[in-house]
């Protein structure tokens, strides 16, 4: 698969690779032709598997990177990392601010302007816009590898798509579950979980063109990509994972996810 996507253009690598993670959200999604819900200890476990791997893939595949693509400039290594890292958290929560969304069927009051739009459309935009830092961070990934940085490789990009991925598979139930439980049909409950994945694949040939554009901007990027993540996991997987009583076996999730996600970036990386 890596001698496979090496010999593409970094914009179809990216393509490729933010389509597989949205595919695993439909499956995640899919998995409501099986069960009208699942048990939410193991919901839990997976919302806080997904937290582990986006914390570790912010540190491993972003971060880090980041930090070493700065050595030598004229600015301390540091500080680009740091200001893309707080503009990645800045934005997402400026974009959530005015976003109408709502994070669970049962909210009462959706967060950002008010909107007369439909409870499920606000649902799905909340996961979509959870979604966009995800699918860059892939894109930013194959064009940092083909910017010809050492410390970037297709190899490792190709980790954490598979990374992402993976975590995207409980995401996709997280939708398509409580639609489910709230009247909607199997594929209507299908369709709204796998949408929510679609700007994945948008947001991952943004980024991986973005690199390519504007190769300076490169550690800044990948920091940006890794503080919006970071914002996603703080705000959400993890307090959701909480949520349910099962403390426990979510943070055993978070450190198993984070498990994985280091041993595929550090294995294939």
């Amino acid at each position: 698969m890596v001698t496979f996507l090496t010999n593409l253009n970094p914009v179809i690598q990216a393509l490729l690779a933010t389509l597989f993670t949205w595919f695993m959200t439909s499956a995640g999604a899919a998995a409501v032709f099986l069960a009208r819900e699942i048990n939410r200890k193991v919901l839990d476990s997976m919302l806080g598997f997904a937290a582990g791997v986006m914390i570790a893939a912010s540190y491993w595949s972003l971060l880090a990177p980041a930090i070493e693509m700065a050595e030598g400039g004229s600015l301390p290594m540091w500080l680009p990392a740091t200001i893309g890292f707080v503009l990645g958290g800045v934005f997402l929560r400026g974009v959530d601010l005015v976003l109408p969304h709502m994070h669970r069927c049962d909210e009462e009051h959706p967060e950002g302007v008010k909107t007369v739009w439909q409870r499920i459309t606000l649902l799905v935009l909340a996961i979509t816009l959870h979604n966009f830092p995800e699918g860059l961070a892939v894109g930013v990934a194959f064009g940092a590898a083909a910017a010809g940085f050492p410390s970037a490789t297709v190899a490792g990009a190709v980790a954490l798509a598979l990374g992402i991925g993976i975590q995207n598979f409980p995401e996709g139930m997280a939708v398509s579950m409580p639609l489910r439980r709230e009247g909607y049909t199997p594929f209507k409950s299908f369709w709204y979980g796998q949408l929510s994945g679609v700007v994945e694949p948008l947001a991952g040939v943004l980024g991986a063109a973005a690199v390519l554009i504007a190769r300076p901007l490169l550690p800044y990027t990948l920091a940006f990509a890794a503080g919006a993540m970071i914002f996603v996991v703080a705000e959400d997987l993890i307090p959701e994972a909480q949520s349910g009583g099962n403390t426990h076996l979510a943070t055993f999730g978070v450190m198993l996810g984070f498990t994985v996600m280091m041993v595929l970036d550090v294995a294939l990386g």
